[in-house]
């Protein structure tokens, strides 16, 4: 039995908005420890950041991301304004 390589990673560019928007998620690495749930909140931040998405108060519970140390308000007020640069 043979196995084959893994398929390879495109990296996206510093200036495309998944990459901003997978940033503001990785960013709050102190709040939400696992990195499947920065990862999910990332790719929900990518929806809302291109019109597909719910806000992020929204995301936040739909997407029943786990955190801590944080209370939900100002998780997502920081989320919002981060998301805001991300769309000027």
């Amino acid at each position: 039995m043979t196995t084959l390589p893994p398929s390879s990673v495109i990296e996206f560019s510093q200036s495309s908005i998944e990459n901003k928007c997978y940033n503001i998620a990785e960013s709050l690495k102190e709040y939400i420890p696992l990195m499947n749930e920065r990862n999910r909140l990332g790719f929900n931040l990518f929806k809302y950041a291109t019109g597909e998405g719910d806000a992020p108060e929204i995301i936040i519970r739909n997407a029943k991301i786990k955190f801590e140390g944080i209370s939900e308000k100002e998780l997502t007020k920081i989320i919002s304004e981060g998301i805001e640069k991300v769309k000027s």
